[in-house]
């Protein structure tokens, strides 16, 4: 650890101030799993510390301790030198802690202005809930975030990244000293990441000290002050956020050097012609960017990118060959090993074998609740079913099988899926769609909120399952991603492509140029 440790000047001289913050040796266990073991972490008056590490090396859960969500922990917190017992999330808050979660603690039902102020309404004078203080206060922390969201509307109605900005704004309702964030910018568009920063950056100097996690390594040395990094819920690295790299970051989390993130891109792909899309335009869904004229190919055996901006349509051309989203009328024509397709829902995509990995694993790829078992097999029940029942061998075959070949950590084939860190939760939703045995492989973000060692892995199945014959295309908003997982990228602009890049050709900053444009093209 010392080896790796860097304590050289931060954004401002926070050494010199007294810790806010200070856990000592603390260690929780679940059952006979011990998920932290002696950690030791601070926090300084305006600091951000960044908090890093795999899925499942411990951070989410000491910082769970520190916001009283797990109590029954041993070691010691003291806030402002003074020793506290924080046991539940009531006695975090009077300590002026408060949580921002990764998964939104949202009531879709609700409004915006309900669901800030949920628990916490306030009163008028005859002790009614006071609902238009309410929603000016809630305007008013809006504008703090700089987004203009009526406290009125519905949650539901919301983007997953508007949900988030409101999570924000229920936790600086708090007023809290001490502010932890998991993932923050996970839902993100790239405008409400940087109004994220202002905020962050607004708070800091207002003196709230804030734990920063996040597996996004280009934010760290922007935002934060400190960096220290959990691997196997023990801390073994901490560094000054802005002289840290990422390799080092990596080494860190991982314990091991990382030479070799990605696979490399094929040369020249030699497979057949597998997916043949021209032309292809939908009127979906009003303030959806449903394709507009796409055109592209993918070979047997090729891994070809979709890079866009945010609204570029990605998301949608995926959907649209999936069979879900679009259901307008349509244009052009989508081949298949030559032959036309047109899959009206998922069902019937899967039967021409078309698989889809989803964006939002915990929304649209996975019942949470399930156990692991149940969430791999979903797509084949139909098949393994006998007189309507589904025979428990089978299944269980089928499951440890696949959960053997990727490499998913789990306690039992019966635990709940939703217990699984994100990288195995991702590595099920894979699971699930291979045992569909696709011939093209549609994948949207596929390492959204997975750290950097499951990131490695997933590559590496990726290349695996193309060296089997099976097109894949793969939409991604990070553009080392594309470059270094693809053999080709087309990107999207405005619903169309417009442009088509060899990743043998090009790096990042070529893609970029590309996908940015001019600006004169539509958004």
């Amino acid at each position: 650890m010392d080896a790796l440790r860097d304590e050289t000047a931060g954004r401002q001289p926070v050494d010199a101030q007294a810790a806010v913050v200070e856990m000592v040796d603390v260690s929780k266990s679940f059952g006979g799993v011990r998920a932290v073991r002696s950690a030791n972490f601070s926090l300084r008056a305006g600091e951000v510390h960044a908090l890093l590490g795999e899925n499942g090396a411990g951070k989410s859960t000491l910082m769970k301790v520190l916001s009283g969500e797990v109590g029954g922990y041993r070691g010691e917190i003291r806030i402002d030198g003074r020793p506290v017992r924080l046991n539940t999330p009531s006695d975090a808050q009077r300590a002026g802690i408060a949580m921002i979660h990764q998964e939104l603690d949202l009531v879709p039902a609700l409004s915006v202005g309900e669901n800030v102020f949920l628990g916490r309404e306030t009163r008028t004078r005859l002790r009614t809930v006071d609902r238009s203080g309410m929603v000016r206060e809630t305007a008013r922390l809006m504008g703090r975030i700089g987004i203009a969201l009526d406290p009125r509307r519905p949650v539901e109605e919301l983007r997953t990244g508007e949900q988030q900005l409101v999570t924000i704004a229920k936790a600086l309702s708090l007023d809290a000293r001490i502010l932890i964030m998991d993932e923050p910018t996970s839902a993100l568009s790239s405008p409400e990441v940087e109004r994220l920063f202002g905020v962050i950056e607004e708070l800091r100097r207002a003196g709230t000290s804030m734990v920063y996690i996040s597996h996004r390594m280009d934010e760290i040395g922007r935002v934060a002050d400190r960096a220290t990094v959990l691997r196997n819920g023990s801390v073994v690295a901490e560094f000054a956020a802005r002289a840290m790299t990422a390799a080092q970051a990596s080494e860190a989390m991982v314990g091991r050097p990382l030479r070799q993130m990605f696979t490399a891109p094929k040369d020249s792909p030699d497979g057949a012609e597998l997916l043949r899309v021209s032309g292809l335009t939908v009127r979906g869904r009003p303030g959806r960017r449903d394709p507009a004229g796409v055109s592209l190919t993918v070979r047997k055996g090729e891994i070809v990118g979709v890079a866009g901006l945010l609204g570029a349509g990605r998301t949608e051309l995926l959907e649209t060959l999936f069979g879900v989203g679009a259901t307008g009328p349509r244009a052009g024509e989508v081949l298949l090993d030559g032959r036309p397709v047109n899959p009206r829902g998922p069902r019937e995509a899967i039967a021409l074998g078309i698989a889809f990995v989803p964006e939002d694993r915990r929304i649209a790829g996975l019942a949470l609740d399930h156990s692991v078992l149940a969430n791999t097999v979903l797509s084949v029940v139909s098949r393994i079913a006998r007189w309507g029942a589904v025979p428990g061998p089978a299944e269980r075959s089928l499951a440890q099988g696949m959960v053997r070949r990727l490499g998913v950590k789990l306690a039992s084939l019966s635990s709940p899926v939703g217990s699984l860190s994100g990288g195995n939760q991702q590595k099920v939703v894979l699971g699930r769609n291979l045992l569909t045995e696709p011939a093209l492989l549609l994948l949207d973000e596929p390492t959204r909120g997975v750290d950097v060692g499951a990131k490695a892995e997933i590559y590496r199945l990726l290349g695996e399952i193309a060296g089997q014959g099976v097109g894949i295309l793969l939409a991604s908003s990070e553009p080392a991603e594309l470059i270094g997982v693809c053999d080709r990228v087309v990107v999207l602009r405005g619903g169309r492509d417009v442009a088509h890049l060899d990743t043998a050709e090009v790096g990042e900053a070529e893609l970029l140029t590309a996908t940015i444009g001019n600006g004169k093209e539509a958004a």
